[in-house]
């Protein structure tokens, strides 16, 4: 009953409702009944609109001048090559290792009471405290410097990788399709650029290069030259390996033809020059076989001059018996006579 009870007033409801709606003509030419008007209306000016309230009757008012924004220090810089050189000399590198960062200072140990007696406890001097500070230091500095390499890892690859390329060689894909390459950033000018002098151009552009001051902060520009640093550390160290194999190639091609050269030419003179002096030096190899065919005669001469002479007989016998030895023995040595050897020369 009760629910029979309600279907019939809603009913009745819905009736009315839909008379209502039906005789009711709206005039959307008005505006209709507007509930908390201030939150639709807002008493606030905008930024670019009339404000009675200033003297200029402008809303947005230029600041306090030598206010500055904060993030955003000013560069009392010119965009020249003069002004590049100087700011290479004046600004430094707030991500170097030697640059200088807050630490907290390590507190000196003390005693536990109950745990240790007083004189275990090692005190450190000035010089131990003063080193460990120093080590904390470059500990954070190197963090700081890594955390800012890898931001300018992603900086480098969504900014610049377009016309430097993934090494930093000047080869990316807009050099490819008739922009002209810039120089590579390991090789050349850019290796020995200081980072101020890389930080004024890409705040202010140089050549083909378009200004980055709009596009990164002040540590974003520096976060990529911290990365290109690194890329240049890294092809310093393949440069001398490169460099050596060509040189180790070079000395071997270098010492063999010298080798092979000094080689063949003492094969084919020994080979070569033999039969070609031969026939032109005649005179000259028969004196050396008469010197070799002379003691080979003097020794027969000994050989037959001790068997024929005996005690009693007289020495005047071996004087004779030499001549024809002599005179025969040439024609062996040197295989023609005196006479035709003097005809030759």
């Amino acid at each position: 009953m009760n629910l029979t009870r309600i279907n019939i007033v809603l009913a009745v409801l819905l009736v009315l409702t839909s008379f209502m709606a039906v005789s009711m003509k709206v005039d959307h030419t008005q505006p209709n009944i507007e509930f908390l008007p201030n939150m639709v209306h807002s008493p606030a000016y905008h930024a670019y609109a009339a404000n009675p309230v200033f003297a200029n009757g402008r809303t947005l008012q230029a600041p306090v001048p030598g206010t500055i924004p904060r993030g955003d220090l000013p560069l009392y810089y010119t965009a020249s090559k003069e002004d590049a050189v100087r700011a290479g000399l004046e600004l430094k590198n707030p991500f170097a290792l030697d640059a200088p960062i807050k630490v907290e200072e390590t507190p000196a140990p003390q005693a536990q009471s109950g745990s240790t007696p007083k004189a275990a406890v090692k005190k450190l001097t000035e010089q131990e405290l003063a080193e460990a500070a120093r080590l904390k230091a470059l500990d954070a500095a190197r963090l700081r410097l890594d955390l800012s390499i890898e931001r300018g890892t992603e900086i480098y690859n969504t900014f610049c990788i377009t016309c430097h390329g993934p090494s930093g060689a000047g080869d990316g894909p807009v050099t490819k399709r008739g922009f002209p390459p810039p120089p590579p950033l390991t090789t050349g000018k850019s290796t020995e650029m200081k980072d101020g002098q890389l930080f004024h151009i890409l705040t202010y552009g140089q050549g083909s290069m378009a200004p980055m001051i709009s596009q990164l902060t002040r540590n974003r520009r520096w976060d990529v030259i911290n990365y290109v640093r690194t890329m240049q550390k890294g092809a310093a160290k393949t440069q001398p390996q490169a460099e050596a194999k060509p040189d180790s190639k070079g000395d071997k091609t270098a010492v063999d033809p010298k080798a092979k050269a000094e080689t063949k030419p003492k094969a084919k003179e020994s080979a070569e020059p033999a039969p070609k002096t031969a026939p032109k030096t005649d005179s000259k190899p028969a004196p050396k076989a008469e010197s070799k065919a002379k003691p080979k005669v003097e020794s027969k001469v000994k050989a037959e001059s001790k068997p024929n002479t005996k005690p009693g007989d007289k020495p005047k016998a071996v004087p004779k018996t030499t001549p024809p030895e002599t005179k025969e023995a040439k024609p062996e040595a040197s295989g023609k006579t005196p006479k035709a050897e003097e005809k030759k020369p």
